[in-house]
This record gives structure tokens, sequence and C-alpha cells, in this order.
């Protein structure tokens, strides 16, 4: 059976509901918001002499859950926009309208007997043959089943998405043993493909997949903290970016997620655990039973490891908890000499492997906590998942490490590994002895280009299932490089299309990069029919390297800049007009060189979270690398009669002379960075696929190499003056400073074709000269200079 989702139900407007009812709208699906009707008036609607009877009364609490979402930030939504697919309503008088719904899902209160009560009024008014879920962390989906009909039960099923739904990539997936097959298999693929998840199918245990190990991973680091006499500071550092977890480390994302969620799940696992050897871990320590007594639950409430303040002159300052007073102070600097040796290592496995054969506290503090998460996600197989690699895929998008547990363990290697846990005092389950035992050294194998896991039932490996609909740039590293540098490599994708992925700090625009484009480009032109421009790091590209033309400025190296710049510039002309397609595959952070780099392809195939810039102008510089010239040529094309010519002109100067930057990909097409026939991909696992398959199309559609444009319209000194008028009333209201105004003239300079009598047609190069003389001349400013000196020192921008 076919089956197409057209329109969603979200029984339960809180957190959690609101925001998966705005992730839908996400995606363009209609969404139906329901919350309780309210049990009194406010003073508010007192005041007002409403009644209980009032429309906006009965739907006040669904409504203000709504209206919170949309002004989060960072926002649920790709655009504010989309809000208008949600309509709301309430249980009372609209849970009716669900007989409409393709998908129902169920976001009410963690507590069995309110959700059955929900299921109870849901039978009355779903349309059958649709899709029944609940969103619940820890209540065994099982359970929910009692006294439901056969089709309710064949089609129903737990979704547990993450929090923020957004942004969490992480989506379980969890059957009764009543649910139809095809229903899963519908639902792995739709939160795939469509929900741009990484989708988990787990077992209906405790807390299922990732919170179970991950609550494991937290309260056990609790454990080895107190056992070394660390501080909260410490384990913060230690348990960070320099072992590929997320910034917020431990107690960071514990104040964020809120103390009470992790004693819910962790007396959950306790209650539940008789059978789980590390029950007596999920026993809150004092202190943390005391914090939730305090209402100290993290942002929530004010308070929790961490607490914001104000010091006597005003200024804020974050105060740490001692865990042994419970009195906060002054955050400390935590230092050891081990995570020192490892900032020179860029790359997160050799940093990893690196630290594990430290010895300080830091180190010791890394490897119990690895020791320990081995033995545990070891012994969970078969209990939560069949397959290893579920785990890791559950740890990697539902708690944002890099690594899962079983990678971890391969980085240090799966003998070595079980050597130190046994002298540690950890044991890994019998099967991990047994892959060992039968010659195989690893949990995974990349093979002919794939990723294959170790399948603990047949003992042999197996190709991941899904792996075939996504591309890994580093399954191909050790065959298909055919070409690199220090900055850049060229890989053969297959199918005739190559991909230039970049690898110098922050991805940053040098020399190096520069070169590997041109080369790429001289590649595919001689024997292969298309390129991609894609990488898997944290972000597309920074941008330029900033460093490079600032020290060239210190020393008044100007032909040196120029021939920087130039070059730069006839590399994106020789990507847009080069005799195979280009597409770039943005995610990320895809800011000022990165952004004109995206625009002088043929095609984008950018990924949902994409942060597109060009944003040179808080450094005190205008686009330099043809990002003016594209905007400047894109209003032109949006031209009609009169005055539209000036607002669409306008509006390009005001999303460059702003430094804009879009909060999604969806947002970077509203401002002009990516055009309208430009692609968004959902789950980034598929981005680079998807730009290969893209790269392909336009190769099979007879692509013929396009001709340098002549023809751009700008207007000379009738569109020169406005911008100029209006640099000099924004200064003369304090609106922007002084330099700001110089670099607004210069940016209107290159905007309008300079000072020409008359509308004239120009062409690209001619844009691209004007650019680059203003570019150029704004490098040998002071003020200038002071602008990109403190994005380098302190990464925040000067307003001077």
């Amino acid at each position: 059976m076919k089956r197409i989702i057209k329109k969603v139900a979200v029984l339960g407007s809180g957190v959690m509901g609101s925001r998966i009812a705005c992730h839908f709208a996400n995606i363009g699906v209609q969404v139906l918001l329901l919350d309780i009707v309210p049990k009194e008036l406010t003073p508010e609607e007192q005041a007002k002499g409403l009644t209980l009877e009032n429309k906006n009364v009965r739907n006040r609490i669904v409504n203000s859950s709504l209206q919170a979402a949309v002004a989060a930030n960072p926002s649920p939504l790709y655009r504010k926009a989309d809000a208008r697919l949600i309509q709301t309503g309430n249980f009372d008088d609209n849970l009716k309208d669900i007989s409409t719904a393709d998908w129902t899902i169920e976001v009410v209160v963690e507590n069995l007997k309110i959700k059955k009560l929900v299921f109870d009024q849901v039978e009355q008014f779903r349309k059958p043959g649709t899709l029944i879920t609940s969103n619940t962390s820890g209540i065994p989906i099982h359970m929910m089943l009692e006294g439901r009909s056969e089709d309710f039960r064949k089609r129903f099923c737990g979704t547990h998405f993450f929090n923020p739904p957004r942004y969490l990539k992480l989506l379980e997936i969890i059957p009764t043993p009543e649910t139809d097959p095809s229903i899963v298999d519908f639902l792995m693929h739709y939160g795939d493909l469509y929900l741009g998840k990484t989708t988990v199918l787990a077992k209906d245990t405790p807390a299922f997949i990732a919170n179970r190990v991950g609550i494991y991973a937290i309260m056990q680091g609790l454990q080895v903290m107190n056992k070394l006499g660390l501080n909260v500071d410490e384990v913060d550092r230690i348990s960070g970016p320099i072992i590929g977890r997320p910034k917020s480390a431990t107690f960071r994302t514990l104040d964020v997620v809120g103390l009470d969620t992790l004693a819910n799940v962790a007396n959950g696992l306790y209650q539940t655990g008789e059978k789980d050897e590390s029950r007596e871990l999920f026993q809150l320590p004092g202190y943390l039973q005391k914090m939730v007594e305090n209402k100290w639950l993290g942002d929530k409430t004010g308070q929790g490891f961490y607490k914001k303040t104000k010091d006597a002159q005003g200024k804020t300052e974050i105060l740490t908890l001692d865990l042994n007073t419970l009195e906060y102070g002054p955050k400390q600097k935590a230092k050891f000499q081990s995570l020192e040796a490892l900032k020179p290592i860029e790359d997160l496995k050799k940093r990893v492997k690196a630290f594990s054969g430290q010895t300080d506290k830091a180190a010791q503090f890394f490897n119990e906590s690895l020791y320990g998460l081995f033995q545990y996600v070891s012994n969970r197989i078969p209990e939560i998942s069949d397959e290893l690699y579920r785990i890791d895929d559950a740890m990697r998008a539902g708690f944002g490490w890099e690594l899962g547990p079983f990678e971890y363990w391969d980085v240090i290697g799966a003998r070595e590994g079980v050597q130190r846990m046994i002298e540690n005092g950890y044991k890994p389950a019998a099967w991990v002895e047994e892959m060992l035992n039968h010659g195989k050294e690893s949990f995974y194998i990349v093979q002919n280009g794939q990723r294959r896991y170790y399948d603990i039932q047949s003992k042999e490996y197996k190709a991941i299932p899904g792996a075939e609909n996504f591309i890994i740039l580093d399954n191909l590293r050790s065959s298909n490089v055919v070409w690199k540098n220090n900055g850049a490599s060229v890989i053969d994708l297959g199918d005739g299309i190559l991909n230039v992925e970049f690898h110098s700090k922050m991805n940053t625009l040098g020399g190096d990069v520069i070169q590997g484009l041109n080369k790429a480009i001289e590649l595919a032109e001689k024997d292969f029919r298309g390129l991609v421009v894609g990488n898997q790091g944290a972000n597309f590209s920074a941008g330029a390297n900033l460093g490079l033309i600032y020290m060239s400025a210190l020393e008044q190296e100007y032909d040196e800049i120029n021939f920087m710049i130039k070059q730069f510039q006839d590399t994106m002309m020789r990507m847009r007009y080069s005799s195979i397609p280009v597409v770039a595959a943005p995610h990320g952070l895809a800011l000022g060189g990165g952004c004109e780099l995206s625009m002088h392809c043929d095609h984008v195939q950018a990924s949902a979270e994409t942060y597109m810039g060009l944003v040179e102008f808080g450094v005190g510089l205008i686009p330099g690398g043809g990002g003016t010239k594209e905007m400047t040529m894109r209003a032109a094309d949006r031209y009609e009669d009169g005055d539209i010519e000036y607002n669409s002109l306008k509006n390009a100067f005001l999303t460059i002379g702003m430094a804009k930057v879009s909060t999604s990909g969806a947002e970077a097409v509203d401002l002009g960075y990516l055009r309208k026939s430009d692609k968004i991909t959902l789950n980034s696992n598929r981005l680079i696929a998807d730009a290969k398959a893209q790269a392909i199309l336009l190769a099979e559609a007879g692509y013929t190499q396009p001709v340098r444009r002549t023809n751009i319209k700008v207007h000379g000194k009738g569109a020169l003056g406005m911008f100029l008028t209006g640099a000099n009333a924004m200064m003369t209201g304090r609106y922007i400073s002084d330099h700001d105004r110089k670099i607004s003239e210069k940016l209107a300079y290159v905007m309008c074709g300079g000072d020409l009598s008359a509308p004239t047609d120009v062409s690209e190069q001619y844009l691209l000269d004007l650019e680059r003389e203003a570019f150029l001349s704004l490098t040998g400013e002071r003020k200038t200079l002071e602008r990109i000196q403190s994005i380098l020192t302190t990464g925040k921008p000067l307003r001077n």
C-alpha cells in the first residue's frame, strides 16, 4: 500500500509537541496541533470580560505553546512563515478533526494512564488505516495497547524524537510485537528521507537505545569523577569537543536538558533494571538528589551545575557548583598536560588514540569512562539491539557524539581495549572475545568503499542496511583519491563524477584549496563528466584565509593581496564556465568565500542546516571573490520596470551590508544566496549522494558550457546617489560609524557599476574588477585591520 503523509495531528503542545509540529511544517506538511482546554481564566482574560467558552481562551494553552516555539532561539522552524501550516485547536472541540490526518502523534505528559485516556478518544475519531504513534522517552510501548482495536494495534508504534527535533537527528522507531512490519519499514524510510533523521530501530526495552546508553555514560562519568576527585569544570573540559563530544560536554548538557529529566530517566532505569548488571549506578548521588529537591534543575530554573549572575560592575559571570559543599564559586580554568598535548592534533581518531595513551587524571577519567562504556554496550547486545551499529548511530544522532561506543573501541583497538578493560577490573561480553578468537580484530571494516559491521549471529561482517544511499568520503580515501595536497583532496565518486573536499582548518579557502579546485576542474574536464564540491567536516567553509590577508596587509604587500583576490575570482569564474557541471554541497557554515563558491556553481544541493552569508562587511571589507558581482547580477536579473529595479538592488545591498546569515538552507533562498532552482537535502548523511545525483542529471541532460555574461544592467549615478544619501543619513543618525559609511560607499560604487551617467549593460569581468579594487583599497584602512584583528584574536566583531 502506498502511503502519503499530507497532514499530521500532534496531540500535546508542550516543548516537545510544539517542536515536532514545527519540524513537520519545515517539510511542508500540514499540522493539526491540539492541547487541553484551560480550566480557569487568567487575570488578563478576566479583565477583558472573556469566559471559558471563548475560542481564544479554549485554545490559549496550545496557542501560547506554539508562539513560544516560533519565538525560540534557535528556531525550530526553517522559516518563521512556515508556522502558517500549523492549525491549532483543543481536545474538546477539535479532536474529531484528526479524522483528516494521515498520521497522529501523541505527545502528552509522560503518564501511562493519561496516554491511555487520550487513545480512548483517538479511537473514536481516527481514520482506520492511518498511522498512530506515541512519542515517549521511557514508557514501554506495548503497555499502551491495552483495550485498543486490531486496526490501532497493527498501525501503532513508538516514535521517539529527540529534543530539539529540528537539530538532534535521532528518531528511534519502537514497534510492538503486533505492529505491521510494513509500518515499521515506512517509518524508518520516512524519518530518514523526509524528516532528515537518523532512524534507528529500537527494541521495547527501558529507555530504548540512546537514553539507556547515554544516561549510563553520564552516571558512570559521575562515579569516575568522584573516584578521581575532579570538579565540574575539569570534567566539562575533558568530556567536550577534545574527545568528539558537544561543546556542552557533561554538566552544561545536563543544565540544558534539565536535571529533572536526568532524574526521571535514571530512576526509571533503576526501577526496571533487575537484569541490568549496572543497576546500582542509576541511583542518584546525594548531591543530585539535593539539587532536584532544591529545584536547581538547570537552565529552566536559572541554576544547576552552573549559575549565571552579575558581578559588582554589572558584568555577567558564570559560577560553578562545588559538588562537595553545594556552593557556587568562580569558574575555574581546567588545565591538564595531556589535553595541552592534544591541541595540535586535528584528526579526532588520532587525538582519541593519543589521549588514551596518556596517564594524568584527565586521561584516567577518559579511559575509565570508556572501559565502563565498552562493558555496558557489549552487554546490551542483544537486549536493546541485535546489531552494534544501531547503538553507535543512536549515540551520534541523539547525543551529538562524533564517534559511537564501538567506534571509540575501534580507535583504541578492539583487542587492546579488551586487555586494558580486564587490567582495570572491567569485562566485555563473551561475544567480543569470541569475535577476537575468530580473527576479527575490529567492529567495523571498509570493503570496496562500503563500511561493514561485525554481525554477532553470523560471526561475519555485513553491509549496513541503507548505507548504499549514502556516500561516506572517509570510506573512499584509501582507494579513490586521484589527487591531493595539504588543503584539498579530489576523490572519484564513481559514475564519472569527482568530488573535491577541503581539509584546511575550518575548511578555509587558502592557496592549497584554490589549487585543489582548479585541479579538480582540470581532471573533470579531461576524463569525467561532473564535479561535486563537498566535504563531511563540521562546516562547509568558514570563508577565505583571513589571517593571510591580514599579514599581507600589515606588510603592505598589496600586489600580493591583489594576486590572491584575482586568483580567487578567476577560480570562481572557472567553476562557473567550465565544460562540466559543478555542484556545491554546502552544510553548516558557508560564510564569505564559502558562500561565494556556492553561488558560482551550476547547482547547489544544500543541507537543510546551512548557515550561509556574505559576512565580509563585519571585518571592514566587501565580498571580493565574486560575491558582490553575483548579488548585483542576480538583482539585475530580477529587474522589471521603474522603481522595482532600485528595490531589488537595495535588498541585495542591504543583505551584504548587514552581513546577513541564513538560519537554514530555506532561508538562504529567501536572502538570495541560493536560487529557487537549487535544492535542499533534509538528511545531511545523504548530501554528497544527492549532489552527485544532480551532477549526473545535469550531465545527462546535455550540459553545455555557459557563455560569459556581458548584459548585466547597472544604474550608475542614479542608484549611487540613493545609496550615498542613505549611508550619510545612517551615519548622521549614529546608526553606523564613519568607517561603516566608507565601506557602504565602496559597496554601492561596485553594485551601481561605478559613476556611469546612465543605466548601462556591463560584463561580469567589469564588476569583478570594480569589486577587487574596492576590496584592495579597504585592506589599506587601519580600521579594517583593527576589525580583522578582533575577529582573529577574540572571534568577536569590532564596531569602530
